[in-house]
């Protein structure tokens, strides 16, 4: 089987992380979130893939290639407008010959989640996730374990099984997807294409995932994939170890990298290549720090996503925070991550303030940005890529 994986939006609301890369290419455990998708995907058996890319395509194309270094074949379709996952879907047509997966690049599943829906019979198959708050989400009304139809953040839900974003489909689909309608969001939706089909009598079924579903569509998402999959991580230290130098738990250090003296690194935590970490500062679980990052002297990093090339300087604290590439935190330069009150953290990206519904919530920092020395960051700050502050300064 074939797979497809829509790979070409931008990701708006990941505000400043995206402005020089596709969502699909932000780190989570230092290998970007469609390597993940891949690899899932690759374990359940896949090999040949369809990558639909759009946006800073040229950065997914290097970084994958042909696939060969995964294992797996892998082609490209250009989406040249994002009208929508019906649109992308349909820009494959000519790269599918027989019934195919659909996978979203920002969405990663469990391989044996993804080997289930392929044992499924049914025309179509979707996957499904049971939400709380089903509401919020693209809804299935279901009977006899055929789906009816998708509501779009239905306010009377009539389950609690929310579309997971992961689809079996026949080549029906892409005479449905020519069928299809703009949406009020002026988008073709693979939802409203799965409606026709439903309509004229073709069988969807659809399976519940388990809760290793994740669904990151906002930057403290990359957060709590980040902490799964550290979990998860089989540690290897390939670098240099001082003998002061401390390691707790599930650590990795690529090659090349250097951890001094004094440092103390609690795991699960992961390091890449060519770092220069310490002395004596205090890295804590949940943190990933990307290739050629160098950790000052007395710094504390704590639960945070730090990419490649960045400096942070001595004295600095970093907690519960998305860094991006090229960094560089003069000394002393302190995050906060919890508000007084103990409530949780709002966050404005876009110009739309959003609840994280985290209590603890640091920066959300685009790439070459530099701070001056005694720089203050407050929680949920937004700073967008190429800020310069002056020593001291607030940011909020």
């Amino acid at each position: 089987m074939q797979a497809i994986v829509l790979a070409a939006g931008q990701g708006t609301r990941m505000g400043p992380l995206t402005q020089n890369m596709p969502k699909v290419m932000l780190p989570i455990a230092n290998e970007p979130i469609l390597s993940h998708v891949i690899l899932s995907a690759r374990d359940a058996g896949i090999k040949e893939f369809v990558l639909v890319v759009g946006y800073r395509a040229e950065v997914v194309k290097q970084y994958f290639g042909n696939g060969s270094e995964m294992n797996v074949s892998i082609e490209y379709v250009h989406q040249e407008k994002q009208m929508g996952t019906a649109d992308a879907i349909g820009c494959a047509e000519e790269h599918v010959d027989d019934r195919f997966l659909v996978l979203n690049g920002d969405i990663i599943v469990s391989p044996q989640d993804v080997k289930n829906l392929i044992k499924n019979k049914s025309d179509v198959v979707m996957a499904a996730i049971q939400v709380e708050n089903p509401s919020e989400f693209g809804v299935l009304e279901v009977r006899d374990n055929r789906v009816l139809r998708v509501i779009e953040k239905p306010r009377k839900p009539p389950t609690n099984l929310a579309n997971a974003g992961i689809y079996i489909f026949p080549l029906s689909i892409f005479e449905a997807v020519r069928s299809t309608a703009l949406s009020v969001r002026k988008e073709y939706e693979i939802t409203d294409s799965l409606q026709l089909l439903i309509n004229e009598g073709t069988n969807v079924g659809y399976l519940t995932v388990s809760g290793n579903w994740l669904d990151i569509g906002r930057p403290w998402d990359l957060l709590d994939a980040n902490e799964y999959f550290l979990s998860r991580m089989h540690p290897q230290v390939s670098g240099e170890i001082e003998p002061l130098a401390t390691l707790k738990g599930s650590v990795s250090v690529g090659e090349g990298t250097v951890i001094r003296n004094g440092s103390y690194i609690v795991g699960p935590v992961i390091i890449g290549k060519n770092c220069d970490i310490g002395p004596n500062c205090y890295i804590r679980a949940g943190t990933s720090i990307g290739d050629n990052v160098r950790i000052g002297n007395a710094v504390e990093i704590k639960n945070s996503i730090i990419m490649k090339g960045t400096h942070i300087g001595h004295l600095s604290y970093v907690g519960d925070s998305i860094i991006g590439e090229r960094c560089n935190f003069g000394a002393g330069t302190k995050v906060a991550n919890l508000r007084h009150d103990g409530r949780t953290i709002r966050v404005k990206l876009k110009g739309t303030i959003t609840d994280s519904g985290r209590r603890k919530l640091g920066t959300i920092m685009g790439d070459d940005v530099h701070t001056g020395i005694n720089c203050m960051i407050n929680v949920g700050a937004v700073v967008e890529s190429g800020t310069m502050t002056a020593p001291g300064e607030f940011l909020k």
